[in-house]
C-alpha cells in the first residue's frame, strides 16, 4: 500500500548517464554541474521529477551532492549513508566522499581546473549554500555559473512532471489554532523585524500556517507552493491550481490570496518596485528568490523562517493529538512485535515479510494516511546500515542468533509517529546484550533528563553519550530529531545533536535513538519520541527544571539487556516505563498479543 520494495537504482547507469551529461555541459560551454538532493523548497522528501541525484548516480539517500567535472566526479554523503553509497553507485564513476569530513567546498579547490567554469541550478541551492559554493570555486580560481535551465533535465528524457496531488484542509480539531490567527501572529512578529514581507519557501511552513495538507511527495504530507506573508497580515499563495478543488478554496479563501505558482517572479519583481524589505531565510530559501529579489530592486534582510520555531513548540491540541496517535502506533507495533516473537524463531521471515506485516498492522484501521518513512527493517548486518531500505535484491532472513532493527512510523491526521526496535532472534551474545544495554542507559539518561530554560540539544547530546564512549564507542548520527505534527517526521530546528544549538522548548517533539552499529555485525537502535515539558520545580531545588514526557509505547526487548550494567535509578526507569506501556496498550489487543506483552514488559 504505502511502501515498495523494488530497486530501480543501476549503478552501471551512471557511467553512460554522466558522459551524457558531460556532452551537454560542453554544448553549453561549461566544465561542470553541481547535482543536489533537493528541489526548489530544499526539503528532504523530494517529488519524483526532481530526484535527479538518484537518477544520474543511483543513490536514492535522504541527503547528498554529485559534482561532475570533465575528468572527474565525486559523489557527497554523511555518515549514514556510507555503506549505502558503495552498494548502488559506481564508485570509479563518482568517487565517495563524506559531505561533512571531506566538504565539496574542499573538494572543489583540490580538484576544479583554474579557470573553468561550474555551474548551478539556482533553485536548487540555498542562499547559505551558493555563498560558500562561490568562496570554495573563487578560491580554486574558477567560475561559479547560475544556469536558466538545468542541463541534466534537459538529457533525462523521460523525466516524470511535477505533482498535482490535491490539498485538503487540515481541521481545526487536531491543528489546535485557526489559520487567521497564526497569520496575525506571525505579521506581528514580522512588524517587529522590520521587514515589509517574508518568504514562505519551505512547504511545510506553509501547511502549518494556513491549516493544509498535500500529498506531493512521499510519506510527508505537503503541499508543494510557495508564500509571501505581509506585514499587514494579508499572506500569498502560489501554488499549482490543479491542486485545489471547491473545499480547499473555500477554506484558503479566508486566510489567503491564491496565485498561480507561475506568478512569483512577478510578485517578487512588484515588491522590488516598491523598493520593500523581504525577510528570506538563507539557510532554506532557494538563491534564484534572492537574486530575483536583488535584481528587482528588494532590499533582503536575512533571518530564520517565522514559521518555524512556532511549528516546532506544539500546542495543547497538537500534544494531545500526537499522544492518541502513539497510543494506536503503539497497539500496532506490539501486535508486530508479538507476531515476530512467534514466527521469526522457524527461519521464515525475511525483511520485506516483517515491513509488510508491520505496515498491515498499522494500517488494519482506517486512521493511517501513509508511513512517516519507508521502514527500515535491517536483520544482521543490514541492521548496521543506518538508512538501509530493503529491497528485493537486499532482502535478508531474519537468523536465530541475529539481531533484527526495526525503524518505522506512521502518518495520522493527530501526530506522526516514529520508533525503533531491536530485538534477538534466539539467543544473544554477550557483546550484543552488552552493546544494547550500553545504548539503553543513554537512552535512558536522555528520557530521565533535567535541564534548565535555555539548555540546547547539543549540551545533552554529549552528556548521554557518555555510556558508549566510557567503553570506546559512539554513533556517526544525531540523538535525536525534531518531529511534526501530521507533517514532516524531520523538523526543525529543534534536535539533539553535536550541532544542535536551539535552546529546547515546552511543546517541541524530539526524538530520542541513541544506537550502536557494527558493520558486517549487527545494528542497535532504542528509539522513542518525547515532548518537551514546561519548566517545573524539583523537591528540594533552587531552580525550575524542563524535561521530557515519553510519547511512544512499545515493549524494549529484555533478552538484550544486561541487568548488571545498568543502576538501580535505570532498572526503575525501564520497569515503570514498562508498566506504563503495558497498562496503556492492553485495552484493544487479542488474548494471545495480551499475554505476549505481560511477559515482555515485566519486572526485571
Amino acid at each position: 500500500m504505502f511502501q515498495t520494495f523494488d530497486d530501480t537504482a543501476n549503478p552501471t547507469l551512471g557511467i553512460e548517464r554522466a558522459a551524457r551529461l558531460r556532452a551537454e555541459l560542453k554544448r553549453r560551454g561549461l566544465d561542470g554541474f553541481l547535482i543536489p538532493r533537493a528541489d526548489e523548497h530544499q526539503g528532504e522528501y523530494v517529488p519524483p521529477h526532481a530526484e535527479r541525484l538518484r537518477w544520474l548516480t543511483g543513490f536514492n539517500g535522504s541527503a547528498g551532492l554529485a559534482i561532475v567535472l570533465m575528468e572527474k566526479a565525486a559523489i557527497f554523503i554523511d555518515g549514514r549513508y556510507t555503506l549505502q553509497v558503495r552498494a548502488q553507485v559506481d564508485i570509479d564513476t563518482f568517487e565517495p566522499q563524506h559531505l561533512i569530513e571531506e566538504p565539496p567546498s574542499r573538494w572543489i579547490e583540490e580538484n576544479l581546473p583554474k579557470g573553468a567554469r561550474l555551474a548551478y541550478d539556482p533553485w536548487l541551492h540555498t542562499i547559505d549554500a551558493v555563498a560558500r559554493l562561490r568562496k570554495a570555486v573563487e578560491k580554486a580560481g574558477g567560475l561559479l555559473v547560475p544556469v536558466d535551465s538545468n542541463p541534466l533535465d534537459t538529457i533525462w528524457t523521460d523525466q516524470p512532471d511535477p505533482p498535482t496531488a490535491k490539498v485538503a484542509p487540515h481541521p481545526l480539531d487536531y491543528a489546535g489554532e485557526a489559520a487567521s490567527d497564526k497569520i496575525k501572529r506571525l505579521a506581528s512578529d514580522l512588524m517587529s523585524t522590520d521587514a515589509d514581507a517574508a518568504m514562505l519557501t519551505m512547504p511545510d511552513s506553509i501547511a502549518w500556517a494556513f491549516n493544509i495538507r498535500g500529498a506531493d511527495v512521499p510519506h510527508t504530507p505537503l503541499p508543494l507552493s510557495f508564500a509571501l506573508l505581509h506585514e499587514d497580515g494579508h499572506a500569498e499563495l502560489f501554488i499549482d491550481e490543479r491542486k485545489l478543488d471547491d473545499a480547499a478554496r473555500a477554506h484558503l479563501d479566508n486566510v489567503v490570496s491564491i496565485r498561480p505558482r507561475d506568478d512569483l517572479g512577478t510578485a517578487l519583481d512588484e515588491l522590488g518596485r516598491k523598493k520593500k524589505t523581504v525577510l528570506v531565510d538563507p539557510a532554506t530559501c532557494a538563491a534564484w528568490i534572492d537574486d530575483r529579489l536583488r535584481a528587482a530592486g528588494a532590499e533582503v534582510k536575512r533571518g530564520a523562517d517565522p514559521c518555524e520555531l512556532p511549528k516546532a513548540c506544539k500546542n495543547e491540541a497538537e500534544v494531545a493529538g500526537t499522544r492518541a496517535a502513539h497510543l494506536r502506533d503503539g497497539r500496532a507495533l506490539t501486535k508486530f512485535l508479538a507476531w515476530l516473537a512467534r514466527e521469526a524463531p522457524k527461519g521464515k521471515v525475511d525483511e520485506i515479510e516483517a515491513a509488510q506485516r508491520l505496515e498491515g498492522f498499522r494500517s488494519a484501521g482506517d486512521e493511517l494516511k501513509d508511513l512517516s518513512f519507508d521502514t527500515i527493517s535491517g536483520a544482521g548486518a543490514n541492521g548496521a546500515i543506518v538508512h538501509y531500505r530493503v529491497t528485493e535484491g537486499t532482502n535478508a532472513a531474519l537468523k536465530p542468533g541475529e539481531l533484527f532493527l526495526v525503524d518505522s512510523g506512521g502518518q495520522y491526521l493527530d501526530g506522526t509517529t516514529d520508533v525503533t526496535r531491536t530485538v534477538t532472534i534466539g539467543e544473544a551474545s554477550a557483546e550484543q546484550r552488552d552493546r544494547f544495554t550500553r545504548v539503553l542507559k543513554g537512552h535512558i539518561g536522555i528520557a530521565t533528563a533535567r535541564f534548565p530554560e535555555g539548555t540546547s540539544g547539543a549540551q545533552l547530546d554529549a552528556f548521554a553519550r557518555m555510556a558508549l564512549w566510557k567503553s570506546g564507542l559512539d554513533y556517526d548520527h544525531g540523538t535525536g530529531h525534531g518531529v511534526g505534527s501530521y507533517l514532516s517526521v524531520h523538523e526543525g530546528p529543534q534536535r539533539i545533536s553535536k550541532m544542535g544549538h536551539q535552546p529546547l522548548k515546552a511543546g517541541m517533539i524530539v526524538s530520542n535513538e541513541f544506537g550502536y552499529y557494527k558493520t558486517g555485525g549487527y545494528g542497535i537502535r532504542i528509539e522513542n519520541l518525547l515532548v518537551v515539558t514546561p519548566p517545573a520545580p524539583i523537591e528540594g531545588g533552587e531552580r525550575m527544571m524542563m524535561g521530557f514526557e515519553t510519547l511512544t509505547l512499545a515493549p524494549i526487548d529484555l533478552a538484550l539487556v544486561e541487568k548488571s550494567l545498568l543502576t538501580d535509578e535505570e532498572v526503575a526507569w525501564l520497569n515503570a516505563y514498562h508498566a506504563r506501556v503495558r497498562a496503556a496498550l492492553a485495552d484493544g489487543l487479542d488474548a494471545e498479543t495480551k499475554a505476549w506483552l505481560e511477559e515482555a514488559t515485566r519486572a526485571i
